[in-house]
């Protein structure tokens, strides 16, 4: 197995940066949740290849409690076609990481519960939505962490 230390043009186009995340939790939030664009969510996403329905994620964010988690995940495209539009979804692992600027995600909620059962703080994410994409390189998507937090985010590729 060969590593080059540069990207080729067309492996460059199976890149995307995920920013902007809009959060809102739809159910009992009296202030103690971080919300709104509080998440800072950034992620680069890498397709397995060109026409794969399958991409993986790795990136940052602040969990619903303010902390600093690390945020890894596969995407699947459920439904997409000759449209601009694409179901989703991501499943992945929110949650502490060895730094110590990742290491308080299983302080609080979900997160401190699977610390006190696994060790690791960290809490399961699935995430369903719909991406419109506007242009070849920027697209907009909006879905539900589930059980109930509402999202926003945007996405830029390199296609």
């Amino acid at each position: 197995m060969t590593f080059t230390a540069g990207t080729d043009a067309s492996e460059i186009n199976l890149y995307s940066i995920n920013t902007g995340s809009f959060v809102y939790h739809l159910t009992g939030n009296y202030g103690q949740y971080n919300e709104f664009f509080d998440n800072r969510f950034f992620s680069v996403e890498r397709k397995f290849s060109e026409d794969s329905k399958y991409s993986a994620l790795l990136g940052t964010m602040r969990n619903s409690f303010g902390d600093r988690c690390i945020a890894m995940g596969l995407r699947r495209d459920w439904i997409s076609g000759d449209s601009d539009w694409v179901l989703k979804g991501v499943y992945g692992y929110t949650g502490e990481f060895f730094f110590d600027a990742l290491s308080h995600c299983g302080d609080h909620g979900s997160y401190h519960d699977f610390k006190k059962i696994t060790g690791i703080g960290f809490s399961p994410y699935i995430y369903h939505a719909i991406q419109y994409n506007f242009t070849s390189y920027f697209s907009i998507e909006s879905g539900i962490i589930i059980p109930s937090v509402f999202v926003v985010s945007v996405q830029w590729s390199f296609r």
